[in-house]
């Protein structure tokens, strides 16, 4: 019987994997022509709810703190340009201009910005600051953060996860020890702030992030500007075959020729 079970079991959990598992196209490949299909193992609307309620804790933190848009006029400048890039997802998919955007400033020393599945932001005051942005900088910030949205890396990135423990659960679950159990919010909060995205997941947002600059009447090219300051910051990176991110000399090269790609668009958006 035990041997049985033994050859029975690979079998039965690939079969309940291949079942989780699903392989969707989140968005259009736009003029940047970014078109991976992704395997998902969770569905969009509980990372979305499990995202939302992340970022009410964290606005509600940011408050205590009296960390949250204390400069208005900032705040202003950030909302009116995050309006102008979500305006224009619907490039790559139909249904994101509809969503409830939502951005806040923190006032925070931290060079960081980040946005959360269904489309909750936030930008530091700390990166705005300390980096001297101007608004097509923003432009570029934040547009790369909404194409991690718009590609649900997160979702993404918490399916991974999942599938590395699944096999573990399920195979619990047929002997009848053990519990499959995921605080999902935990992962949510976890693949967004403390682990770092792939190679692939910015090299993608990257490019839709100068799009949708482009489109909004920003000008792309800021893309490579705002890394040439951030490399400024961040002497001493270490190269590109150790870090999950791509060096600074290839993104900008791959971020100058993305940007020369969608110069047509920014002009037709500018007349």
């Amino acid at each position: 019987m035990k041997a049985m079970l033994r050859l029975v079991m690979p079998a039965l959990i690939a079969g309940a994997l291949v079942t989780a598992c699903q392989t969707v196209q989140t968005t259009q490949s736009g003029a940047v022509g970014v078109q991976r299909s992704q395997l998902m193992m969770v569905s969009a609307q509980q990372v979305e709810q499990a995202s939302s309620q992340q970022y009410q804790q964290m606005l509600a933190q940011a408050r205590q703190k009296n960390a949250l848009n204390r400069d208005p006029a900032t705040v202003q400048r950030v909302r009116r340009i995050v309006s102008r890039l979500t305006a224009q997802t619907g490039v790559f998919r139909p249904d994101a201009p509809s969503w409830a955007w939502e951005v806040n400033v923190f006032s925070s020393n931290e060079l960081n910005a980040w946005c959360m599945a269904g489309g909750k932001m936030a930008i530091y005051t700390g990166l705005i600051q300390r980096l001297d942005l101007t608004d097509d900088e923003i432009a570029a910030v934040m547009g790369h953060e909404i194409a991690h949205a718009l590609r649900e890396h997160a979702r993404e990135q918490v399916s991974k996860s999942m599938a590395t423990g699944l096999g573990v659960s399920v195979a619990g679950a047929l002997l009848g020890v053990g519990q499959i159990g995921q605080d999902l919010m935990s992962q949510v909060a976890r693949v967004t702030f403390e682990l770092p995205n792939s190679r692939e997941h910015e090299i993608e947002a990257d490019r839709m992030g100068v799009e949708l600059a482009a489109r909004a009447g920003y000008d792309p090219r800021a893309a490579v500007t705002l890394w040439n300051k951030m490399a400024g910051k961040s002497a001493g990176a270490p190269p590109q075959w150790l870090s999950t991110h791509p060096s600074h000399a290839n993104r900008q090269r791959d971020l100058a020729e993305y940007a020369a790609r969608v110069m047509p668009l920014y002009q037709g958006a500018r007349r």
